[in-house]
């Protein structure tokens, strides 16, 4: 059965420090720890003194002074890895975490996960095909030499750099590696760890690389684990689980995220904040007291994207040329019917198609399985046909031979209706008022991807509400913005009364309305 050596690279927080080895060592496994140079000595002899007695405790004999973006950091877990070989020998993984890690796992789940399959744990994508940097330096990480510390020493390290690129002093990683990046935070089995040491002493100019490159935390063990052990045997994707936001800033989690947490797909969690006492003291109990398997559900970036962007409301993109330039006609009528529940919308489209006339396409801009004749390829994805709007209504009237289309349209697409309002054709708006009972909100959130069937009760239960409260805000939203022209039908009103918006809408006489109105079961689940 698998046992775990963990390496704790710790800067803060003693007491918690403590906590962390007694809850893991309670579990069977086995603790490393490495404690910031840079960090008081009185902390340090705190740790010490109260962990003397555990046995599945050890300490590195260098501390070394830890700087983000330094080969310190690398140093450090060198150092801890070769605490943990030579301390432990029963150790069969050795799994790099931090002091603001926390287990979201049972450790039975934990060890079965990784008996299961002979692999290493370990995020290592290409380097430089990968869009794993998203924003700042990218090659320059490795073809210019870093002497100095971008956040402690911001001035010469942009000097230096900008220094090396006048000169043109570029250089290339050593010809047989293939440089990978991932999360700094991996798991790997003992023999890959005495591996990459045992490459360490006999390739000493791969360190002397890494050493001057920025950031070789994400680089060094993935590109060497990459190069040493067979593909079939590396699980690319980090055992813990964690997120960064829109600025690069890892994403700290609170009392309230346990359910989230919990859920995800990983063993462990960061950054967990000092202050979220009762979260800690949840995920403790839950390492050495569960036995029974927590149920998985993924989707945590989702999740957390929506919950936290929900204020962020604006245009996405700003209007291309060849939109603005290009016009359906004043003598055209476009109808756009606006429905959350898309079923609805097409029930009512074809009904309205059936009794008018009026030729009526489904979800021309939200669902790519939307019939559509050959439009020469502009109608074939998605993302062409949100590029390409007005030029896709064009042609759409020319085949169609018709001078007034009906599409429908869910209601987040108001980027849609400012951009077809602009134009010299006849628009007009018709909102579908739907009702929503917590069943139709769970499955929209499915739909969407925010919650799968894993998804704790609990966590759905928190999530509904704020769902609520969204499609609340985006009609709001669509009715401030309409300039007192949207219309709008009810499922809570009575055919007649409905009839009027639709005879508005159509253009057509009220009778033919009320037909439309009364149609059975239009709102029907």
């Amino acid at each position: 059965m698998a046992r775990i050596a963990f390496v704790l690279l710790c800067h803060r927080d003693p007491e918690g420090i403590v906590a962390q080895a007694e809850r893991l060592t309670a579990a069977g496994d086995c603790v490393a720890i490495h404690f910031d140079g840079r960090a008081a000595d009185g902390a340090f002899r705190h740790i010490r003194a109260a962990l003397a007695m555990n046995p599945t405790v050890a300490f590195t004999a260098r501390r070394f002074a830890c700087g983000w973006g330094d080969w310190s950091l690398v140093d450090a877990t060198l150092e801890g890895m070769r605490t943990a070989l030579l301390a432990f020998p029963q150790a069969t993984h050795l799994y790099l975490v931090s002091g603001d890690c926390m287990p979201i796992k049972p450790a039975e789940q934990a060890h079965a996960m990784l008996d299961r399959a002979a692999a290493d744990h370990i995020e290592c994508v290409d380097f430089f095909t990968s869009d794993w940097i998203r924003t700042g330096l990218r090659d320059e990480r490795l073809v210019y030499r870093h002497p100095f510390n971008e956040r402690r020493q911001k001035r010469l390290f942009y000097a230096a750099l900008d220094l090396q690129r006048r000169l043109g002093l570029r250089r290339g990683p050593p010809a047989d590696l293939q440089i990978r990046i991932g999360s700094q935070w991996w798991c790997l089995r003992r023999q890959t760890a005495e591996a990459i040491l045992a490459f360490c002493r006999a390739r000493p100019e791969v360190p002397r690389f890494f050493r001057s490159t920025w950031i070789p935390d994400e680089t060094f063990f993935q590109t060497l684990v990459r190069h040493l052990v067979p593909a079939a045997e590396i699980r690319s994707r980090p055992p813990t689980f964690l997120m960064f936001t829109d600025y690069g800033v890892p994403v700290t989690f609170h009392n309230d995220h346990h359910d989230l947490l919990v859920s995800q797909d990983h063993l462990f969690a960061r950054k967990i904040s000092p202050d979220a006492l009762d979260l800690k003291a949840r995920l403790g109990r839950l390492y050495g007291g569960g036995s029974a398997p927590v149920a998985l559900s993924g989707g945590g970036r989702r999740l957390h994207r929506y919950l936290t962007g929900r204020g962020r409301i604006g245009q996405r993109f700003a209007p291309r040329f060849w939109e603005t330039a290009t016009s359906l006609g004043q003598d055209r009528t476009l109808l756009i019917l606006c429905c959350k529940k898309w079923h609805v919308g097409k029930r009512l489209a074809d009904r309205i198609a059936a009794v008018t006339g009026i030729p009526a396409l489904h979800y021309l801009f939200d669902e790519t399985a939307t019939a559509l004749p050959d439009l020469g390829g502009i109608e074939t994805t998605l993302d062409k046909r949100g590029r390409h709007r007005r030029a896709l209504l064009g042609l759409l009237f020319d085949r169609l031979r018709s001078d007034t289309l009906l599409f429908c349209l869910d209601p987040a697409g108001q980027a849609a209706i400012a951009d077809i309002r602009a134009d010299r054709a006849t628009t007009r708006v018709l909102e579908v008022d739907c009702t929503f009972s917590g069943k139709d909100l769970a499955g929209h959130a499915r739909r969407v991807g925010l919650v799968d069937d894993g998804t704790a009760v609990s966590t759905l239960d928190r999530l509904l509400p704020a769902l609520s409260c969204d499609l609340r805000s985006e009609s709001e939203r669509l009715r401030n913005g309409g300039g007192g022209g949207i219309l709008r039908l009810r499922e809570t009103a009575e055919p007649r009364e409905n009839a009027v918006p639709l005879a508005a809408f159509l253009a057509i006489p009220q009778r033919q309305a009320l037909e439309i109105a009364a149609t059975h079961a239009l709102f029907r689940d």
